[in-house]
This record gives structure tokens, sequence and C-alpha cells, in this order.
């Protein structure tokens, strides 16, 4: 199992501040109606830039991520794969053959179409992380001088397919769309010192129909106050449907943060952009939060809420090295904090109780504290310490926070918080200067985010 560092560790200068998450179950969405407008600057020519981090992997179903009436739709589809799909009198589909299963990564997408071209293959052409797509399971059209209607005065949808349940899961930002110009893939992004590519800062303009959504609002009136905002200068505000503030992150693709890793399968349900899950029927260490970024240096705070400790809830760190993840196995090395107030160390088939600090009940938060250079791992309980808990971690090996129901009778839910909160927080504190948490992390101490991977990693 890997546990990657993914998604933009070096901006150059441009950083993007939020990110939208959806919650498929939700049946969440963003809608504007383009009507005003009459037509379109250009329906031969758009084009249209995305970042997407995954939630459930694959998709239940289709995965809505930029709809227009329906018919004409960028989605993905169960299989890993997206698709962009046009219904207009004769079907157009493209549907690169590429998976997308890297839950700990963001992805860019973007399609410049423009049917004046003179080769049918340049008429729509689609990057993925700044490389042109070559390899197709469906490629189709279109003719010369075709309308699009995906760039028609339909009402737009973003986050969800139109007239149906599929709703994406994950996360979106930087949303540019560009009524009646073919812009080139590089307007959008760049590739860093290490091949990485990264989002830029767009310059151009946007034609009518066209805008801009990075999702720095919080509110949900269709307005600049709201999340829906367009800051393309258009003003083509989108209305909000079944969000909320708590929807608004600041995991994005030049700042990643953990969720729990929906590649454990286990008994369990993941929500929330992986960032709550509801516990199964199994107590396998697979039936599990585990977070999608590891530990092997620096000092790392995280918070975890039980809204319901009906199993037998534990939260800590689980040694990546060597953990036969999927053989449902319960031989691991770990350090937890119990619901009961008891403190085990796991190691191979398990451990010995000892008393340790205050219970744990539904709604309490609990504060997980792990220092990677000196191995050390504490707690606190609603912004009071319990204590160092274990002192002689072994500092060779790599760690990640898990949480885990060793119980088959009674289940609980966790939602975690490594900087972007599945929970209303109260109070805001940051670990300095990213993250949002309900308590202040220790001084020293840094949410689980790719940029402070970078700097104290």
């Amino acid at each position: 199992m890997v546990f990657p560092i993914a998604g933009g560790n070096e901006s150059k200068g441009y950083d993007v501040e939020n990110s939208l998450r959806l919650n498929a179950s939700d049946s969440p969405q963003l809608s504007k109606d383009m009507s005003g407008y009459g037509n379109a600057t250009n329906t031969k020519k758009f084009t249209t830039s995305f970042w997407l981090k995954l939630g459930n992997v694959p998709q239940t179903s289709y995965g809505g991520i930029i709809d227009v009436g329906g018919d004409h739709t960028i989605s993905l589809v169960s299989d890993n794969t997206f698709y962009f799909f046009e219904n207009g009198g004769s079907d157009l589909y493209w549907r690169p053959t590429r998976v997308f299963r890297d839950p700990s990564a963001w992805y860019n997408i973007i399609i410049i179409a423009d049917s004046t071209l003179s080769t049918q293959t340049d008429r729509v052409k689609i990057y993925v992380n700044g490389v042109r797509e070559t390899s197709f399971h469906n490629n189709s059209g279109p003719s010369q001088n075709h309308d699009f209607a995906f760039n028609t005065v339909n009402t737009r949808y973003v986050g969800r397919k139109q007239g149906t349940s599929s709703s994406l899961d994950g996360y979106l930002t930087e949303i540019h769309h560009i009524d009646g110009q073919a812009k080139a893939h590089t307007d959008f992004g760049e590739f860093d010192d290490n091949g990485v590519w990264i989002p830029i800062k767009y310059e151009g303009t946007y034609g009518d129909t066209g805008y801009y959504l990075e999702f720095k609002q919080t509110g949900t009136s269709q307005n600049s106050s709201g999340i829906g905002a367009d800051t393309s200068g258009e003003d083509n505000h989108f209305a909000v449907s079944n969000l909320a503030a708590t929807d608004i992150t600041e995991d994005t693709c030049t700042n990643n943060f953990a969720t729990f890793n929906p590649l454990i399968r286990g008994a369990y349900t993941l929500s929330e952009g992986n960032c709550k899950i509801t516990g199964g029927s199994s107590e396998t260490i697979d039936n599990s939060g585990v977070a999608t970024i590891s530990m092997d240096s620096g000092k790392f705070y995280c918070e975890m809420k039980p809204t319901d400790v009906g199993g037998n809830p534990l939260f800590g760190i689980i040694e990546i090295d060597g953990w036969n993840q999927g053989s449902n196995s319960l031989a691991f090395n770990g350090y937890f904090y119990k619901k009961t107030g008891q403190k085990i160390p796991y190691a191979g088939s398990g451990g010995s109780n000892a008393d340790y600090g205050s219970a744990i009940s539904a709604n309490d938060i609990v504060s997980l504290l792990y220092d990677a250079d000196n191995g050390t791992l504490s707690f606190y309980l609603n912004g009071s310490s319990q204590g160092d808990a274990f002192t002689s971690i072994d500092t060779s090996k790599t760690w990640t926070f898990i949480t885990w129901d060793n119980t088959t009778t009674g289940r609980s839910i966790i939602e975690a918080n490594f900087g972007n909160p599945a929970f209303a927080v109260s109070s805001g504190n940051t670990d300095g200067k990213y993250g949002n948490f309900e308590y202040a992390p220790p001084s020293g101490y840094y949410a689980l985010c790719t940029k402070r991977l970078a700097e104290f990693g």
C-alpha cells in the first residue's frame, strides 16, 4: 500500500486557497441559467479547465462534474474513467482510457474545443495534468464548424449531472469556462522543477457565458458572497443547492491535505470527501479510517470527532511499513487511545491496556499529536492534554494517523479534521498558517498537508 505525498507542494508563487467539497449522497450542485444572454459568444469554440480530487473510488455511478442541460456533460464513470459527451442530434463522445483512482492526488483536466480547425482530431483536445490524451475508448467527431451544445446558453450545473442523482463525490477547484475561445493548456498550468503540473494564474478573458469558480466565499445566496460566486468579471454567479460553509475547504491542488483512504476496503462507509467514516460490522484493521499521507519526520496534529461511539473506537497511529493491507488481518503495529480512556500499544496481534486519560464520549474532540522526530504520541481531549501516551515509538518506521473500531458489536461514526474539517468548528484555529481547527495545535505541531510536509516533514 502506497501512502503518497501528492498534489502540488511547490506553487511557484501561485496558491489556490480553497476548494469545494461535494458529498454525493447529499445531491449537491451549483447551477446558473445562462438564457439571459440569448446566445453564447461563439458556440464553435470553448475551453474548460478544472482541478479534481476524488472522494469515493470508484464513483458510485456517474460523478457529474460540469453539465449543460443534462445531455451535455463532463462526468466521471464508475470504471474510474471520465468522459465528455454531447447529445446534439448526433452523439459526440470522448472517453480517454486513462483511469482516475488515486484519492490522494489532485488532477487537472482541460478540454479545448475548436470545430473550425481542419484536422478533425484537433477539434477537441483533452489534457490531464498537462499531458494531451491520445488513447481513447471513444473519440467521435465533431464535424467542421460544429456548434457545441456544451457552450450554449442552457443552464450550467457544477457537481451534478442535471436531472439525475449522479453527483460528484470529491473536491473541485479552479474551474474556468472560457466562452468563444480555444485557449492553450499552458494558459492554466505549467510543469514545476520536479516535472509536476501545477496551476498558474489565468490572465485572459471569459466571454459572455464564461465563469471562474474559486470558492472563496461561504454564503448560500446566488451572488458575489456565495459559494457559487463567479470571479471572472462576468458576474455569472451560481445558485447553491445542498451545500454549506463546511463544504469550503483549504484542501487544494497547491496544498493537499490528508483524508481517509477509500482504497482500504472494509465494511464501512466514507463520506464528506473521505473525512467521515461510519463503521461496518467487522473488527479487522481494514475496517478503519487511515490517513492518505504518512509521516516519517516532523510533528503533526489532527482532530477526530466521534459523533457516535456505539462501538469501541480507538484513535492513534499505525505503522505503514510491512502492513499487509487487504488481508483482513489483525497483525499490525500501532498505538492507540481508547474510548474507555485506556491506551494500548498494539504489536503484531494484540497488546495490553493501561490506564491513561479520560473516557471519550460522543461529540468529544480528540486531538492526536505525533512527533516523528522523537517518537512520541500524545492526545488532547476537548483541548485538555491527556499527557504523553507513548514515548519510545520506532522513528525508523513510517506511521500515519488512524481511527479504528475493534469490536463486532456496535459501530462508531468518526469525523476527521486534518486541517480540512468535516464538522463545523467554532474557533477557526490554524497551525500558525494552515488548517482550520477547533483547538490550536501546540507550538511546533502542524496540519498534515503537503505545504507543511515540504517545510518540516
